[in-house]
Parts: C-alpha cells; structure tokens; sequence
C-alpha cells in the first residue's frame, strides 16, 4: 500500500513559503494571512515529525530536511500542474480536435481544405497528425481518423468518404523524349513505381494491360509514402498506379497526365473512424458534419470514369 500522504493544500503553502523564504510574502502570494501560512507549515511539520524551517526573529530558514523536501514538492506540484494543464488543453469538451491521416491524403486532399473548416469553427483548435499506423484511440490522443481499408474492423464507428479510381499517370515528358509513352506497349520501355500497397502486377490484366509484353512491374522502385512517389512520378523517373483523390490537384497544375484511360476501381475507400463514444466531443462532432459535406461535393464532381484534365494555364 502506498504511504499517505501530507494535506495537498499544507504542501503548496510549505513550496511557496520555501521559495520565498518568508511566511509572510508567502502569504500575500496565496492570499491568505501570515498566520494561515504559519498554521499550515507548523501542522506540516506535525504530520512529518520533521522540522522543516528554523524561525530566526522575523525570518525564517529552511533545515537540511527542508531543503531536501522543498526541490521534491516543487517538482511534484509543477507536474500537477504541467499534467492539469495538458488536460484541460486536451478536454473534449473545450472543443478541440486531434487528427490522424496519411501524410498523402493530408497533403494533397485535406491541408488546402482544412482552412475552410477552420475559418467556420475557429473555436476548435485542430492538431493534424500524419502517420501509416492505425490510430489506437487509447492513450494517443486521436480523435478521429481517416484510413484506407477495405472494411473497418468492429467496434469503430466508421463513416465511408472517398472511393477512387486507379489509372497510370506519368510527367508529361513521359510523352515525349526517345521512347514517348503514346500507347500501352511503351510501358515496357518505362520504370514502373511501385507505390504503398498498390503492386504494378496486381493490376496489369483489370487494366487490360496484362498482355502487354516485355513489362516488368515488378523492377521499378518502392515507396512507402504515396506522396513520395507522386513526386517521383513528377519528376520523370517512371509511371506509377495513381488515385483519383491524391493525384487530382498534380493533373489540374500540369504536373501529371493521364496518357491512357484505362481504369479500375481501387477496393480500398477512405473512412472517417473514430469510437462512438468521441462522436459527442463538439470537436469531432462539427469536424464529421464538415468533411462529409465536402465529401459529398468532391464525389458528385468525380463521378467514375471522369477524366482528370490540366487547368487552362496550367
């Protein structure tokens, strides 16, 4: 069984008094009487059976056994302190809002919308966190969550968002150059990137590219970050599978193209998750009814089969 301990209310009074080395400084930083300090400290020392301070006329000192003790409440009560703070900031009630997402949707979908959500809501304070792992929600501090998957396992509400398409996109110099992609059989001539969780050779024969010959889906580089690749891509080293939602603003700048239109509907969507215990928190509560909306509007302007274009100017 732990020890007992001193009335917390005793401990803060003997830290400031110590710190100030005054009883009645003390007392006019805590707002209470000299005496009250004087009570609290000599009841303190009770408690203990140590002597804590040497009272010398009108000033007072602290023993070796007080100085010891006073570095030990100190750092006790600044934890308190520091771990209170830390909670109220992370109250779910103060309306704040932790969120977890892939650093590829996060750049290329949700950071230039999240200034509309923030702009309409400016009393929730958002913490974006990007990562590959699956949000615990137990001791992580996230809120809600936005995945890739198939399916979500139980025990989570999930919301669907997003569903995508597949297709290969290149650098327009891709199109060009001693061995111009202009038809499906230049492929071989290309490196294929292999991209998180998305294998060239899984998807040659749904995209009717399976007989082609002399490809090998399997020789070119892997990233582990989509937003990696994507870059990779931009910047001429080969073609990669792209997904409607995070290669769409690259083909609108000019930065990608879409040489062939062959396409597949990718099995994993984009779900917001989060345990339905969160959905009351006012955070994730106006954040849902957000990206839902926005959502919804992005699946209505890309219906499946919608061709990707380059803006004019672009």
């Amino acid at each position: 069984m732990s020890p007992s301990l001193p009335p917390l209310n005793a401990l803060r009074t003997f830290s400031v008094a110590a710190r100030r080395l005054s009883f009645t400084l003390a007392a006019q930083d805590l707002g209470v009487t000299q005496a009250a300090v004087s009570h609290q400290i000599r009841s303190l020392e009770t408690w203990l059976g140590v002597d804590l301070f040497r009272r010398r006329n009108k000033q007072v000192v602290l023993t070796e056994a007080g100085q010891v003790y006073a570095v030990a409440v100190g750092q006790a009560l600044d934890e308190i302190a520091e771990a209170t703070a830390a909670l109220v900031r992370h109250d779910p009630r103060a309306g704040n809002l932790t969120l977890s997402t892939m650093s590829s949707f996060a750049i290329k979908w949700m950071v230039h919308r999240l200034s509309a959500f923030i702009n309409t809501h400016p009393e929730v304070a958002v913490r974006l966190h990007t990562s590959m792992e699956l949000a615990s929600f137990a001791g992580d501090g996230v809120d809600v969550a936005i995945r890739m998957a198939r399916k979500i396992a139980d025990g989570l509400h999930a919301d669907l968002l997003l569903e995508e398409e597949l297709f290969p996109v290149c650098s327009p110099a891709l199109l060009r150059g001693a061995r111009p992609l202009a038809a499906p059989s230049d492929l071989r001539f290309h490196v294929l990137l292999q991209d998180v969780g998305i294998s060239w050779a899984s998807w040659l024969d749904p995209l009717g590219l399976g007989g082609v010959d002399g490809l090998r889906p399997a020789r070119g580089p892997g990233y582990l970050d989509s937003a990696l690749a994507i870059q990779a891509c931009i910047d001429g080293q080969g073609v990669m599978l792209g997904r409607t939602v995070i290669v769409e603003e690259d083909i609108k700048a000019g930065r990608l193209v879409e040489p062939f239109h062959f396409r597949v509907p990718n099995p994993m969507k984009y779900w917001l998750v989060c345990p339905p215990s969160h959905l009351t928190r006012p955070g994730v509560r106006s954040f849902r009814e957000w990206i839902l909306a926005e959502a919804e509007t992005w699946a209505r302007d890309h219906p499946p089969g919608a061709v990707l274009v380059a803006q004019p100017g672009a």
